[in-house]
Protein backbone atom coordinates (compact mmCIF):
# COMPACT_ATOMS: atom_id res chain seq x y z
CA UNK A 1 0.00 0.00 0.00
CA UNK A 2 1.28 3.20 -0.78
CA UNK A 3 0.81 6.18 1.20
CA UNK A 4 0.15 9.67 -0.08
CA UNK A 5 1.64 13.07 1.54
CA UNK A 6 -1.78 13.12 3.60
CA UNK A 7 -1.14 10.07 4.92
CA UNK A 8 -4.29 8.65 3.04
CA UNK A 9 -3.73 5.21 1.40
CA UNK A 10 -4.26 4.32 -2.19
CA UNK A 11 -6.01 1.64 -2.81
CA UNK A 12 -5.73 -0.51 -5.92
CA UNK A 13 -8.28 -0.21 -8.72
CA UNK A 14 -11.33 -2.46 -7.74
CA UNK A 15 -13.45 -3.43 -10.42
CA UNK A 16 -17.78 -2.50 -10.24
CA UNK A 17 -18.41 -5.81 -8.47
CA UNK A 18 -15.61 -5.65 -5.96
CA UNK A 19 -16.91 -2.50 -5.26
CA UNK A 20 -20.42 -3.29 -4.59
CA UNK A 21 -19.34 -6.34 -2.82
CA UNK A 22 -17.23 -3.94 -0.69
CA UNK A 23 -20.33 -2.26 -0.02
CA UNK A 24 -18.85 0.93 -2.05
CA UNK A 25 -21.15 3.35 -4.28
CA UNK A 26 -19.99 2.62 -7.77
CA UNK A 27 -18.86 5.69 -9.94
CA UNK A 28 -19.37 4.61 -13.69
CA UNK A 29 -23.39 5.22 -13.97
CA UNK A 30 -22.84 6.35 -18.07
CA UNK A 31 -22.45 2.98 -19.58
CA UNK A 32 -24.18 -0.32 -18.70
CA UNK A 33 -20.66 -2.10 -18.36
CA UNK A 34 -20.29 -5.86 -19.26
CA UNK A 35 -19.66 -7.45 -22.80
CA UNK A 36 -22.42 -5.54 -24.71
CA UNK A 37 -20.79 -3.36 -27.90
CA UNK A 38 -20.92 0.80 -28.09
CA UNK A 39 -21.60 1.69 -30.86
CA UNK A 40 -20.34 5.48 -31.84
CA UNK A 41 -22.38 8.01 -34.02
CA UNK A 42 -20.47 11.01 -35.06
CA UNK A 43 -22.23 14.24 -34.08
CA UNK A 44 -19.77 16.99 -35.20
CA UNK A 45 -16.77 17.73 -37.36
CA UNK A 46 -14.34 20.59 -36.58
CA UNK A 47 -11.05 21.83 -37.97
CA UNK A 48 -8.75 20.06 -35.67
CA UNK A 49 -8.90 18.13 -32.59
CA UNK A 50 -9.08 21.09 -30.15
CA UNK A 51 -12.22 22.54 -31.49
CA UNK A 52 -13.85 18.81 -30.82
CA UNK A 53 -12.20 18.38 -27.45
CA UNK A 54 -14.19 21.96 -26.58
CA UNK A 55 -17.11 20.17 -28.24
CA UNK A 56 -16.67 16.77 -25.85
CA UNK A 57 -15.99 19.00 -22.50
CA UNK A 58 -19.95 20.51 -23.56
CA UNK A 59 -21.54 17.59 -24.17
CA UNK A 60 -19.96 15.66 -20.79
CA UNK A 61 -21.14 18.57 -18.58
CA UNK A 62 -24.78 17.43 -19.65
CA UNK A 63 -23.46 13.91 -18.29
CA UNK A 64 -23.67 12.68 -22.24
CA UNK A 65 -20.73 10.59 -22.73
CA UNK A 66 -18.70 11.89 -25.82
CA UNK A 67 -15.10 11.24 -27.50
CA UNK A 68 -13.04 13.16 -29.83
CA UNK A 69 -10.68 11.73 -32.29
CA UNK A 70 -8.43 12.90 -35.26
CA UNK A 71 -6.79 10.73 -37.73
CA UNK A 72 -3.29 9.68 -36.74
CA UNK A 73 -1.25 11.26 -39.16
CA UNK A 74 -3.33 14.99 -39.32
CA UNK A 75 -2.56 15.00 -35.59
CA UNK A 76 0.98 14.18 -35.39
CA UNK A 77 1.54 16.67 -38.36
CA UNK A 78 -0.44 19.25 -36.49
CA UNK A 79 -2.97 19.86 -39.10
CA UNK A 80 -6.35 21.44 -38.94
CA UNK A 81 -7.17 21.50 -42.38
CA UNK A 82 -8.33 18.66 -44.71
CA UNK A 83 -9.59 15.44 -44.29
CA UNK A 84 -6.40 14.61 -42.25
CA UNK A 85 -7.01 17.72 -40.06
CA UNK A 86 -10.88 17.04 -39.48
CA UNK A 87 -11.41 16.53 -35.55
CA UNK A 88 -14.47 13.77 -35.19
CA UNK A 89 -16.89 13.94 -31.73
CA UNK A 90 -18.98 10.77 -31.42
CA UNK A 91 -21.33 9.80 -28.66
CA UNK A 92 -22.89 6.28 -28.05
CA UNK A 93 -26.29 5.78 -30.35
CA UNK A 94 -28.60 6.31 -27.70
CA UNK A 95 -27.23 9.42 -26.97
CA UNK A 96 -27.16 10.52 -30.42
CA UNK A 97 -30.72 12.99 -30.72
CA UNK A 98 -29.85 14.60 -26.77
CA UNK A 99 -26.20 15.37 -28.29
CA UNK A 100 -27.47 16.76 -31.65
CA UNK A 101 -30.07 18.63 -29.36
CA UNK A 102 -27.77 20.23 -27.76
CA UNK A 103 -25.57 21.59 -30.06
CA UNK A 104 -28.21 22.81 -31.97
CA UNK A 105 -29.02 24.75 -29.31
CA UNK A 106 -25.75 26.38 -28.62
CA UNK A 107 -25.04 26.93 -31.92
CA UNK A 108 -28.52 29.22 -32.18
CA UNK A 109 -27.30 30.74 -28.53
CA UNK A 110 -23.74 31.26 -29.92
CA UNK A 111 -25.41 33.46 -33.11
CA UNK A 112 -27.60 35.75 -30.95
CA UNK A 113 -24.31 36.33 -28.86
CA UNK A 114 -22.04 37.43 -32.13
CA UNK A 115 -25.00 39.86 -32.97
Amino acid sequence: MIMTDLNQPILPYQTNEEQRQAGQRTTHTTTPGGQSEIKWKVVAETSGITSAMIIVGRLQSEGIPARAWQEGAGQALGLIVGKLGTGHVAVPEEYETAALEILAADEDDSIVENL
